[in-house]
C-alpha cells in the first residue's frame, strides 16, 4: 500500500524544488540597473551646470568681499591714526605696484607709506580684478580721495555671464553690485 503525501498548496514538487527556489530572491535585475543610472545620468547633466554657476557665483562674492573687507580696514585705519591710509595693488606684498591690475593681489599701507597693515594674495587663476586706479587714499576723516570702481570677473576657462562691481563712492563707503555682462577682459 502506497501512502500520498499531500503537499502545501503553491509549493514546488520535490522533483524541482532543487531547480526553483521558494524564498524571495534580493537584488535587482538588468533593466532596472539600466534605467536607474539613466535616470541618474539625466539628473546629473541638469544638476552640473547648476553647481558650476554657483560655485561661480560663490567665488566672485568672495573676492569682491575682501575688497570691500580691505577698503573698510584702510577706512577705520585713516580715522584711528589720524592719517592718510592707502589701499593699493600690489605685486609683492610689500609696495605699491604702478603697473598690472588688482588681481595680482592688494595691500593697505600705514601712513608711514611702508608699514603694510594687510596683504591680500593674488586672486585665483582664472579671475580678474579690473580698475581705472591703482591706489585708494582715505583720509582721516573716513573720505575717500577718490572715487573707484573695481569689476571681478571670471576670463578663464570661458567667461562666466556674472560679475561683481564694487564701487567705492567718495565718502569711502564701498558697494557691491552683481551684474550679468558677461563681459571680462
Amino acid at each position: 500500500m502506497m501512502i500520498k503525501m499531500r503537499s502545501k498548496p503553491g509549493a514546488l514538487p520535490a522533483s524541482l524544488s532543487r531547480y526553483f527556489s521558494t524564498t524571495p530572491q534580493m537584488g535587482v535585475t538588468l533593466i532596472e540597473l539600466v534605467v536607474t543610472i539613466s535616470i541618474l545620468a539625466i539628473l546629473m547633466m541638469i544638476a552640473v551646470p547648476s553647481f558650476t554657476n554657483a560655485t561661480l557665483s560663490s567665488k566672485l562674492t568672495a573676492f569682491a568681499n575682501e575688497i570691500v573687507g580691505s577698503v573698510y580696514l584702510a577706512r577705520s585705519e585713516a580715522m584711528k591714526r589720524n592719517a592718510a591710509v592707502t589701499l593699493c595693488m600690489s605685486s609683492d606684498g610689500a609696495s605699491c605696484a604702478t603697473s598690472g591690475s588688482w588681481e595680482q593681489g592688494w595691500i593697505v599701507l600705514a601712513p608711514d607709506g611702508t608699514t603694510v597693515l594687510q596683504r591680500q594674495a593674488a586672486l585665483s587663476q582664472g579671475f580678474v580684478a579690473t580698475s581705472g586706479v591703482s591706489s585708494i587714499s582715505f583720509q582721516p576723516t573716513g573720505v575717500g580721495a577718490t572715487a573707484a570702481t573695481l569689476k571681478v570677473c571670471r576670463s578663464t576657462p570661458t567667461p562666466g555671464a556674472q560679475e561683481r562691481i564694487v564701487t567705492i563712492s567718495l565718502t569711502g563707503q564701498p558697494m557691491v553690485t552683481t551684474t550679468t555682462t558677461g563681459i571680462c577682459p
